[in-house]
């Protein structure tokens, strides 16, 4: 009787675990391939699955030059940019590095004192401001509006890009000096 009760206990222990486990893992359709018979002719079937991975696209950027500067008040340059992604949301965050020490947002000119600029992105082109950017650090998420990569199909660019140099910083250029850096944007489908 004890064994029939120490039995009985460890089947329903059994049946409780796959019952739990079948709860959590996923259900994936049944394969339905059917084979055929011989005949004149003969008909199979087989099921196709498919999957993508999140994608995205940035493009629809160019250099920007900020000239006739003149310390007096902060200078800025925008552009409207096309970013696309697949994902059911549309989501994506945006990563922005310098190519100043620590990836700064900064100019370099030779030995003179590297210029600092900030930079910000807007989720639509008609904003006139947007959320700064920390060097290094993923935004929040962004929702785009492209339908399409590279914003074909006539859809319009998706989000805004601002770069800004201040006065302050300005004032601290040496005239006639080159000063140049390289803004990287790094775009994650969420």
């Amino acid at each position: 009787m004890a064994m029939n009760l120490i039995n009985t206990n460890r089947v329903f222990r059994s049946f409780a675990a796959m019952a739990m486990l079948a709860a959590v893992l996923p259900v994936s359709p049944a394969q339905a391939a059917t084979q055929g018979s011989v005949g004149a002719t003969s008909t199979g079937t087989i099921t196709i699955n498919a999957t993508i991975a999140g994608l995205v696209q940035i493009s629809n950027l160019t250099d920007l030059t900020f000239s006739a500067l003149t310390g007096s008040a902060d200078a800025q340059q925008t552009e409207n940019v096309c970013v696309w992604s697949n994902t059911s949301s549309k989501s994506y965050t945006i990563r922005a590095t310098g190519s100043g020490t620590a990836s700064a947002f900064t100019l370099a000119s030779g030995t003179n004192a590297p210029v600092p600029y900030t930079v910000a992105w807007a989720n639509s082109t008609a904003a006139t401001t947007g959320t700064g950017l920390t060097t290094n650090v993923a935004s929040a998420a962004f929702t785009s509006a492209a339908v399409t990569p590279l914003c074909a199909a006539g859809a319009n660019p998706s989000a805004k890009l601002f770069v800004t140099i201040l006065a302050a910083d300005q004032n601290t250029m040496i005239a006639n000096a080159a000063y140049t850096g390289v803004l990287t944007l790094l775009v994650t489908p969420q």
